[in-house]
């Protein structure tokens, strides 16, 4: 019931059409009791006319045709309400899904972390699907069946209480009977959800990432896991069919027995003669008509479940508060220096497990600090900080004298222009790719920063230039080539703070090159942290922090350090060993 509750909230805001269908419905609820009564009145005509009584034939022209317009006006009624259902389907799935898309790009980068892609798009589409389909069921059908059962248990009161009595006890037995059926079914479902996520996030994960399955030859591998998935499911759904179906066996036997006392009773009862063949007529056909606001009921309930069990993971989607959210007193943050200062941050993104432990450091404005560290010491998280998708257990950090905590999200991120080691591209063109790095850049903005980024060149040699289509990713450019537009973005951002996950550690020799120049052009001027995995750019940089356990380990100059005795010191001796010996120790700080 909770879930259905908030069905109707989340999509009050179509009220107008629900309210509109409801109004279609109710009329062509009464239209449909309009052929069960012009039945009575002519099969009672027919009877006074063969017992020698004066009925014209106009009266029973007069009913056909009444019977004729009730029809044209269900059939004009009924389509209009269709037309109405069809754009409320078609908003109601907009609505539904922009209002999870904003969500989910509100939500933490740990819930990204821990969640596969094709279970969020999984939890989209059976969410969606299952509440479109409630609704539009409800609006269809709900009030049309429940006015057609109070109509007839009414009418077939006013002619015999004792048959509406049985009626009335059907109703109840029907829905709880479908009651218990639909939750059987719904705890299947949901351990078939599970499964079916699991399933969809491996499928995505396997055709995002294709060439490593081709090259690792797992495609059998990927295929079996998927399919052990799509059985457990089948399984799932043998048990579940089963289920429902020996319960709507008992509904349908429980309808049968009370139908059967129902026709027998009005029978017996015009035998006696206590109804005319006319109102026996009426109150057989309002009794069968009676079936479908039972079927219906028994339709709702179960859709109701249904919607509840495909609309859980939904709305639990939606009810993941971020764990980072903007103070209502938030302000923006005014960059004059670029400044950055980490001032005893400690941190940890499981309770108990410390990543950072008294982290402090500065960059002065326009300086280049490298980290320096083994494989999880935490030089990406503090990357993390700084842009501040997460936020320290204590300590503050802070630019040009502002707590980034007390600044907004939008302005911080404004005035930090990162370049990852592994390029993030979209589907699209050149263009639309580089002047993702600020909106509404002039054309000439986005080529003036490909020179700068050593870009243009390649870009004019492409089928379309700058129009040309890169596909997913970027998979018809080489790791270079797309990198290098990744730095042109950051270069027409022009955004003080630059954070540099280096960029040139997978390229060779001649990609690095062309890169390491674009990347000269990028850093000029701009307060730099990077996450170093090459000797040759730390022994360019201003600052070097090397972090050991989680903690600052040393802190100072490339001409200092190299001779302090510690890990950069360590690391300038690893030139001189032989190469097998040198990569075995480099590969230990995730540096070439």
């Amino acid at each position: 019931m909770k879930e259905f509750v908030r069905i109707i909230r989340y999509s009050w805001i179509l009220k107008r059409y629900y309210i509109s269908i409801a109004l279609f419905v109710i009329a062509i609820a009464l239209l449909n009791q309009v052929t069960p009564f012009i039945m009575k009145f002519i099969v009672d005509g027919l009877v006074d006319t063969v017992s020698d009584k004066d009925v014209p034939f106009s009266f029973f022209a007069l009913l056909v045709g009444l019977n004729f317009l009730a029809g044209i006006l269900v059939t004009f009624f009924s389509n209009v309400s269709g037309h109405w259902g069809d754009q409320l389907a078609v908003k109601l799935n907009s609505l539904l899904s922009e209002r999870y898309f904003k969500h989910v790009l509100t939500l933490p980068i740990g819930y990204f972390d821990a969640e596969r892609v094709g279970a969020i798009t999984s939890k989209l589409e059976r969410g969606i699907g299952a509440i479109t389909d409630f609704m539009q069921a409800m609006t269809n059908n709900f009030s049309s069946f429940f006015l057609t059962a109070l109509i007839t248990l009414s009418i077939i009161a006013y002619y015999s209480w004792p048959a509406a009595l049985f009626l009335a006890v059907l109703f109840p037995l029907y829905i709880w009977i479908t009651t218990l059926s639909s939750r059987a079914w719904q705890r299947k479902q949901e351990k078939m959800n599970r499964l079916e996520d699991v399933a969809r996030g491996r499928f995505v994960e396997s055709v995002s990432q294709i060439r490593a399955v081709k090259s690792f030859v797992k495609e059998a591998f990927e295929f079996g896991f998927f399919a052990r998935q799509r059985e457990a499911i089948e399984k799932l759904t043998k048990t579940q069919s089963r289920e429902w179906h020996n319960y709507d066996a008992w509904r349908r036997v429980s309808l049968n027995i009370i139908f059967l006392g129902i026709y027998g009773f009005i029978v017996y009862q015009t035998f006696l003669g206590k109804f005319t063949l006319g109102e026996m007529t009426l109150l057989l056909q309002l009794a069968t008509q009676a079936q479908f606001p039972l079927f219906a009921s028994s339709f709702i309930v179960d859709r109701i479940q249904k919607a509840a069990a495909g609309s859980r993971d939904f709305f639990e989607v939606l009810d993941i508060q971020p764990r980072v959210a903007d103070s209502p007193r938030a302000a923006k943050l005014a960059i004059e220096g670029g400044r950055v200062v980490f001032d005893s941050v400690f941190f940890e993104y499981v309770k108990g497990i410390q990543v950072l432990d008294n982290v402090s450091f500065a960059i002065e404005p326009g300086q280049k600090l490298a980290l320096v560290g083994e494989s999880g010491e935490g030089k990406t998280t503090i990357a993390n900080l700084l842009l501040r998708f997460y936020d320290p257990v204590s300590g503050a950090i802070s630019i040009d004298g502002q707590d980034v905590a007390k600044a907004t999200q939008g302005s911080l991120r404004e005035n930090i222009a990162v370049v990852f080691q592994e390029p993030t591209l979209f589907s699209g063109t050149v263009q639309e790719n580089i002047s993702y790095g600020r909106k509404g850049a002039a054309f000439k903005e986005i080529v003036k920063a490909s020179l700068a980024a050593n870009a243009h060149t390649f870009i004019s040699k492409l089928p379309k230039g700058y129009d040309t289509e890169i596909g997913e990713r970027g998979v018809k450019l080489s790791q270079g080539q797309k990198q290098r537009i990744a730095i042109a973005r950051a270069i027409l951002k022009n955004a003080p703070i630059l954070i540099l996950d280096e960029a040139t550690s997978s390229l060779d020799s001649k990609a690095e090159r062309e890169v390491q120049k674009a990347l000269e052009v990028l850093m000029e001027g701009r307060t730099t942290l990077i996450i170093a995995h090459r000797l040759s750019t730390i022994q360019n940089v201003d600052m070097i922090v090397t972090l050991q356990e989680g903690r600052v380990k040393e802190m100072g100059s490339p001409k200092k350090l190299s001779k302090s005795g510690g890990i950069y010191q360590e690391l300038l001796k690893l030139q001189a060993m032989p190469l097998v010996a040198r990569k075995s120790k480099l590969k230990k700080y995730e540096m070439t």
